[in-house]
């Protein structure tokens, strides 16, 4: 709770308004410089690595396509062939909100309806392409890098997801797929370490650069602890 922007927990109004708390604004160690990808979430690493054309590893032995991933989106997947992915997963008891990894314009936002499967360690090696059946909310960025995506997953329990510009998605009346584009006269523009959105509870948050834009840090692996602000990545030398 030293952590917590307000310490004193007779001031929460709700268990949910506990849940969601807010840190304080040196909670965590921001270095703002766009050089690095900086850990959206406090969490764990699932997985991350390369996208192998349009394969994206769930576990060992389990992939899924972005094809399912984006729904049938085409342009998305082209986009993202053979780039780079990282998929982070928040436990129930990590810090529930969600900051930008890169600074980004969003040009682009996709709500797609699913199924709300667990996303712990025992369902990712359990349950085929459950990245990619459960219920998400997908965020397009442009940015000095090119494109990347900001997913987030539903998951049992997920009470709702948010973003910042446009408050509760989830649970929405009308579960079907839509699909928003931002022109530059709507600009949407988030900085690096800005607050993006949050969790009602645990799930997962998974990234997308294009090809050749960006690697990951040698020390991060599946299964690796993570913090807000820690250094995921870096630019590529063939950016």
């Amino acid at each position: 709770m030293e952590e917590a922007k307000q310490e004193n927990i007779e001031n929460y109004v709700s268990f949910n308004d506990f849940f969601t708390r807010e840190l304080k604004t040196d909670a965590r160690n921001w270095q703002v410089n766009n050089q690095h990808i900086l850990s959206p979430v406090d969490g764990a690493v699932s997985q991350l690595g390369s996208i192998d054309k349009h394969s994206i590893i769930q576990a060992k032995g389990k992939d899924y396509s972005l094809m399912q991933l984006f729904a049938g989106d085409t342009d998305l997947v082209s986009t993202f062939e053979n780039g780079q992915f990282a998929t982070l997963y928040l436990s129930p008891r990590d810090y529930h909100r969600i900051h930008m990894p890169y600074s980004g314009r969003l040009i682009k936002s996709i709500y797609i309806p699913g199924d709300l499967f667990a996303v712990n360690n025992p369902a990712v090696r359990t349950v085929d392409g459950v990245f990619a059946r459960n219920e998400r909310f997908i965020s397009i960025f442009e940015s000095d890098i090119g494109k990347f995506a900001m997913i987030m997953v539903g998951a049992l329990f997920v009470g709702s997801m948010s973003t910042v510009w446009a408050g509760q998605i989830t649970p929405s009346k009308h579960r079907h797929l839509a699909a928003n584009e931002y022109l530059k006269d709507e600009e949407i523009q988030l900085n690096q370490s800005d607050e993006f959105g949050l969790f009602n509870m645990g799930s997962t948050v998974i990234l997308l650069f294009q090809q050749d834009k960006i690697k990951w840090e040698d020390n991060f692996s599946a299964h690796s602890k993570i913090q807000c602000a820690n250094h995921l990545g870096s630019l590529s030398i063939k950016n």
